[in-house]
C-alpha cells in the first residue's frame, strides 16, 4: 500500500545545511560549479540538483559569485585610474657627535617616513573595461566600408580624380 506522497528512490541525499555557507564561502574564493562538485565529494548534477530543491544553496552560490565579482569589478575599475598612495618607509639616520674627550660617536636611528607616489592606470585594464563596457566604441575590430563606387584606388593615387555616382 502507497502513501499519498511521492516515494523517492536512489540514494539518500548528502546535502546539509551547513552547506549553505561552506558553498558561499567557496564562491567568494571564485570557485565553478565543478569545483564546488569536487569540494563537496559529489558530481556536478549532483550540485544542479541541490540548487533546484534547496533554494537556500541557490541563493548563497548567487550570493558569493556577485559577491566576488563586484569586489573584482572594483578593483579592475580602479587600475583604470592613476590613483595617489601613502607608504611608510623605514630610514636609517645616523646622528655623528663627539665626546668629551673628543672622540666620534656615531648613534644610529631609525625614522618612519610616510612618503606618497602616483601609480599610473593600466592601459590593459582601460582597454578591457571600454571594450566591454562600450563595445560599439572600442571594441578591437572596427567594420569599415571599403567601397569606391567602382573607381579604381589606382585612379586616385595618380590624381585622375574620382567620378561622382550617377543618379
Amino acid at each position: 500500500m502507497q502513501n499519498d506522497k511521492e516515494v523517492k528512490e536512489g540514494r539518500p541525499t548528502k546535502y546539509s545545511e551547513a552547506y549553505n555557507q561552506q558553498v558561499y564561502k567557496l564562491c567568494l574564493l571564485g570557485a565553478t560549479d565543478v569545483e564546488i562538485a569536487d569540494f563537496f565529494e559529489v558530481c556536478e548534477k549532483t550540485i544542479n540538483n541541490w540548487k533546484d530543491e534547496h533554494p537556500e544553496f541557490l541563493q548563497s552560490i548567487k550570493k558569493g559569485k556577485t559577491a566576488a565579482d563586484m569586489d573584482v569589478a572594483f578593483s579592475l575599475y580602479e587600475t583604470t585610474k592613476d590613483r595617489e598612495v601613502t607608504e611608510v618607509k623605514a630610514i636609517k639616520c645616523k646622528e655623528v657627535s663627539y665626546n668629551n674627550e673628543g672622540k666620534r660617536v656615531e648613534k644610529e636611528t631609525v625614522k618612519l617616513v610616510p612618503e606618497t607616489r602616483i601609480i599610473p592606470a593600466d592601459y590593459r585594464s582601460q582597454s578591457l573595461w571600454l571594450r566591454n563596457r562600450q563595445s560599439a566604441k572600442w571594441k578591437d575590430k572596427q567594420e569599415v566600408d571599403h567601397t569606391t563606387n567602382g573607381a579604381s584606388i589606382n585612379n586616385v593615387v595618380l590624381g585622375q580624380g574620382v567620378k561622382p555616382p550617377e543618379e
